[in-house]
């Protein structure tokens, strides 16, 4: 029998009437039934979360003992860390590799960094407006935030929130994606060992169309932070301003990767294999667009490719694996209907384009790592989001055309500039329209480092000092000492 995964509210785990089959992307199995929250359900959470917030003891604790709740949390996650590397790669199909030493240990690491951090960032800050007047700006919890997460990155994008979260004081509602619960899920039981005060962290698991609604819009909820495509992010906006509340939305990304001819030239190619195909290429920061200086296009077109073939598709749970299955199957016809497109709008298939003939994959949702050239800047697969393992290699002669190509789209997330001259590099970065450039890597994200794009990729960031402040409130308080008790406004109407 499957095991079932109930909600957490009020700090208590709620199984529901109705459950949902989990799958597992490797085999196309059911590995485990989760419980999908009913308006009845997202009622209790909201009640919970805003009671813990108002009249609870969370609010009260010390910074001290905040940060010891923080830290339980922490190593509640790295205690589990085998069996959350195992759940994450059976939902997501993420091999078990990138699970382990990647996904696992960077969460449990957003908590210990908010834990050693948030005291600093939430000191009070005293000015001298005058000689008469002084200010304080204190920063104070947001409230109830609501954190939905996407199923690319269902833990750790849980921990970037909820740790920001939780270490601001705020209570929180947090609803994964209904495709991949069970690890968020699983942070209940984590939350619940912890010791953290009922309703402080309620979890709930259910369709975006049944109960997104319910959830955003109500104005028991001070604050929204999304992570997800760029078309629920639209409806989220819609439910959330039916009453005002703050928002981080991290939506989609066209992101370009842009290699010069003084590279060397096995780095820049691995590397950009790895910035396309980690994950399958279901990441936002995708460098589904590589533009290399013509004089080396030909030679690391052929190496890409080369490379590309080579790479291991196969059951997400062995470690051999070095590319997993697609999430779905309704994902992988999406990633064949563009490349189909994008073939009938001049672009050249030059590896991949198909599902792999392998019968041990058969029964899950795998597609080859594909590699489009010649593809024109018009074309929809130039300018629109596939999430899935293919990229388009075009050439271009110097940085301002790059720039130009790199900018050409309407995502502005992340970028990447390969070259050894670092003057230039460094000064097309400054062009790039984009929250993040990285120079002479990619995907590398640091706890220290806000991250966050611009344009359709959304606004707000996540880590650093400056996400995790965007979970705080800003308080101006304004002390006027004027001589005799006598302030200006005082004489307006002196009488």
């Amino acid at each position: 029998m499957s095991p079932s995964y109930p909600l957490f509210i009020n700090g208590k785990f709620i199984e529901t009437a109705e459950k949902q089959n989990i799958i597992n992307p490797s085999t196309g199995k059911v590995i485990a039934e989760a419980s999908m929250a009913s308006l009845k359900d997202v009622e209790l959470a909201l009640a919970g979360a805003r009671q813990a917030f108002d009249s609870g003891p969370w609010p009260h604790f010390s910074l001290v003992q905040r940060k010891d709740f923080i830290l339980k949390v922490a190593q509640g996650i790295l205690d589990n860390a085998a069996g959350l590397a195992q759940l994450e790669t059976q939902n997501t199909g993420k091999p078990i590799k990138e699970t382990t030493f990647m996904d696992i240990p960077s969460s449990a690491k957003a908590f210990e960094f908010a834990a050693n951090n948030f005291m600093s960032y939430l000191t009070h800050e005293e000015l001298n407006v005058s000689e008469d007047v002084k200010s304080r700006l204190i920063r104070e919890p947001m409230g109830v935030v609501v954190l939905i997460v996407p199923w690319n990155y269902p833990l750790l994008i849980t921990c970037w929130k909820l740790a920001s979260a939780l270490a601001c004081g705020n209570t929180v509602i947090l609803k994964p994606s209904s495709i991949t619960p069970i690890t968020a899920l699983e942070m209940g039981k984590i939350i619940h060992t912890a010791g953290l005060p009922a309703g402080v962290v309620n979890i709930i698991n259910g369709s975006g169309s049944k109960i997104g609604e319910e959830l955003c819009a109500d104005k028991r909820v001070d604050m929204i932070s999304f992570t997800g495509s760029n078309e629920t992010g639209k409806q989220i906006l819609q439910y959330a301003s039916k009453n005002v509340k703050k928002m981080i939305m991290e939506l989609g990304g066209k992101s370009a990767s842009l290699v010069f001819d003084d590279v060397d030239l096995e780095v820049a190619v691995n590397s950009c294999l790895a910035s396309i195909f980690l994950n399958q290429g279901q990441m936002c920061t995708a460098m589904s667009r590589i533009f290399v200086q013509e004089g080396i296009y030909d030679k690391f077109l052929a190496d890409f490719v080369e490379k590309a073939g080579r790479i291991r598709l196969g059951l997400a749970d062995d470690f051999e694996t070095q590319m997993g299955p697609l999430i779905n199957d309704a994902q992988r016809k999406k990633v064949i209907a563009y490349i189909e497109k994008a073939k009938t709008e001049g672009a050249k298939l030059v590896c991949g384009g198909k599902i792999p003939e392998n019968a041990e994959l058969k029964n899950g949702y795998f597609f080859e790592p594909t590699v489009l050239a010649d593809v024109n800047v018009h074309s929809h697969i130039f300018k629109e989001e596939v999430f899935g393992p293919v990229v388009l290699i075009n050439k271009f002669s110097g940085p301002d055309e790059a720039a130009i190509l790199a900018n050409s789209v309407d995502f502005g997330l992340a970028a990447c500039i390969w070259s050894k001259d670092l003057s230039m590099a460094e000064k097309l970065a400054g062009k790039m329209d984009a929250g993040i450039v990285w120079i002479n890597t990619y995907g590398m994200f640091y706890n220290q480092l806000p991250y966050g794009g611009f344009k359709q990729s959304g606004f707000g960031k996540e880590l650093g000092r400056e996400g995790l402040l965007e979970y705080t409130r800003l308080k101006n308080v304004i002390l006027d000492q004027s001589a005799d008790g006598k302030p200006l406004v005082n004489y307006w109407y002196g009488f």
